[in-house]
């Protein structure tokens, strides 16, 4: 299990990481972003929802709660990446995937 300082560093950069993208994707797709205290919002007018991504360091794990589900990602060292056990999609391919099934197309992050 990573320590708390490790946490901090690969999950601020993956919640960088997903900014960069999430904001490149918004102005395609049509939402917005928003970046505080080392969480992500993402914001939909229509339909009207946010999603929230943000890291938990008691339990090192980067948490998105989008269409009313939590999901909760955890460091996967071989891959590089914090990934949803469930499935196996890291962070961008979860949002990817929530926000596609949100405006109803497929959503592609670079």
């Amino acid at each position: 299990m990573l320590d708390e300082q490790q946490f901090r560093k690969l999950s601020e950069a993956a919640i960088e990481e997903l900014r960069r993208a999430l904001e490149k994707a918004g102005d395609t797709y049509g939402f917005e972003v928003d970046s505080n205290q080392g969480a992500l919002t993402v914001e939909f007018e229509d339909p009207p929802a946010r999603f929230v991504v943000s890291p938990n360091a008691p339990v090192r794990q980067i948490w998105v709660s989008a269409r009313v589900k939590s999901f909760k990602l955890d460091w996967d060292e071989s891959r590089a990446a914090f990934v949803f056990a469930a499935d196996a999609r890291d962070l961008k391919q979860l949002m990817a995937g929530v926000i596609g099934e949100q405006l109803g197309e497929t959503v592609e992050m670079l």
